[in-house]
């Protein structure tokens, strides 16, 4: 019987059969008998014999299955903590999400590179996105990534665009004039390090002025294909021919995960306790949703941020979550 990985064999053992157990079998001799049996022989009453009823002694082992043998084979672990009824949340986030009409699903990092640029170009393209993205709405990011486009957008053109001009071009994006420093910084590295391209790793890109781990990993995605955590998954975006033969998915580093995500993860109860950064709130998400979610969450998420679960008087009278979600119950219910 196979129980939880493991086999268990069972024993059972019983007292040898004496005399009186059943006849022996054909030229099978009698056991000798000892000296303290003889004594007891002679002594026997002559009242009728009570057949006493035999024991049997079960004993248990267990067998490890083929990958749990070796030292150290453990039993199984209880699964870990999971939100009570984020698989139907996260099917009605879905479903309220099923038109892609949000902000994100046009004007994203994914939306703003000229798809007719080379490679080694669009990857630049992304990682200014991703730069110009930082506290500033898709809309404003993909207005100024258009003005950039217009002058031909490259490293090369950067690094000969003056820091006037160029302020000018990404005017309005939040923390322009600092965007403009870490833009031209980055772009000679990029120049003289990696021949015009961008690095294909988080540490060479976090590495880079003005780039932090979100803008990093959601880069690996949408640029490079590969998924190192909750971020955009690059499988939708038709980027993975940038990269031959493909790089392999990372699996131990930390993840992008947005400022709608922060928000609505700890409004839908998925942190076990709230969390106060984005960074504490993808180590908690990671700790228990399934990974082949991991490429789809955040996007899908900005969108609801973007539509239904706004920062400032979120619409959950219009929000199929509304019976489900802690933070709506707590302003009065449905």
């Amino acid at each position: 019987m196979r129980m939880a990985g493991l086999t268990m064999v069972t024993r059972s053992r019983s007292r040898s059969r004496g005399s009186g157990a059943g006849p022996r079998g054909a030229g099978e001799e009698a056991a000798p008998v000892r000296k303290g049996e003889a004594n007891a022989e002679g002594k026997k009453s002559h009242g009728p014999a009570k057949r006493q009823r035999k024991t049997q002694k079960l004993s248990v082992a267990y067998e490890a299955s083929d990958n749990e043998k070796g030292e150290g084979a453990k039993l199984p672990e209880a699964p870990g903590w999971e939100p009570p009824d984020w698989q139907q949340q996260l099917v009605n986030i879905r479903t309220m999400r099923s038109g892609k009409d949000a902000p994100v699903d046009q004007l994203g990092a994914e939306h703003c590179y000229d798809p007719s640029a080379p490679p080694k170009v669009r990857r630049y393209q992304v990682l200014l996105s991703l730069m110009l993205s930082s506290q500033t709405k898709d809309q404003v990011t993909a207005g100024a990534m258009e003005r950039l486009r217009a002058r031909g957008l490259t490293v090369d053109s950067i690094l000969q665009t003056d820091d006037s001009t160029l302020g000018a071009l990404i005017y309005p994006v939040g923390f322009w004039r600092s965007k403009v420093k870490f833009i031209k910084q980055t772009s000679a590295i990029l120049q003289q390090r990696y021949g015009g391209d961008i690095p294909s790793s988080v540490a060479e890109l976090v590495a880079l002025p003005g780039v932090g781990p979100k803008m990093a990993h959601l880069a690996m995605a949408v640029a490079w294909g590969a998924v190192s955590g909750i971020g955009f998954g690059a499988g939708k975006l038709g980027l993975q021919a940038w990269v031959w033969p493909p790089r392999p998915v990372m699996s131990q580093s930390p993840a992008a995960v947005d400022t709608h995500v922060h928000r609505i993860a700890n409004r839908l109860g998925w942190t076990k306790t709230a969390t106060k950064s984005p960074e504490k709130t993808r180590a908690a998400l990671e700790a228990w949703l399934p990974r082949e979610l991991w490429s789809e969450i955040n996007g899908l998420l900005v969108g609801f941020g973007q539509q239904t679960c706004l920062p400032v008087r979120p619409r959950c009278h219009t929000c199929l979550n509304r019976s489900l979600c802690p933070a709506a119950q707590s302003r009065g219910g449905p």
